[in-house]
């Protein structure tokens, strides 16, 4: 652990332990820290696997797709 001090906006840091129902400034501290860090990292996964790389008509594409053939009799038998 490092020992630091910090000037901090004491009404939010007074809320964050509310909301986040922690006891002390530091834990509350080393909690945001650690979210902050695991919503960028959660950020960067649309970048690593990368954007717009299927383009197409979802629908066109699935009425090309062959009926099975148990779909197929009982639409045939719903027929007559």
């Amino acid at each position: 652990m490092r020992r630091t001090n910090v000037v901090l906006d004491e009404q939010l840091l007074d809320e964050a332990v509310r909301v986040l129902g922690l006891k002390t400034y530091s834990a509350t501290i080393n909690l945001a820290l650690q979210e902050a860090i695991r919503m960028r990292e959660i950020q960067k996964i649309g970048s690593f696997f990368g954007k717009g790389l299927w383009s197409g008509n979802l629908a066109e594409m699935r009425e090309d797709r062959a009926v099975p053939k148990r779909r197929a009799a009982a639409r045939r038998s719903h027929e007559k």
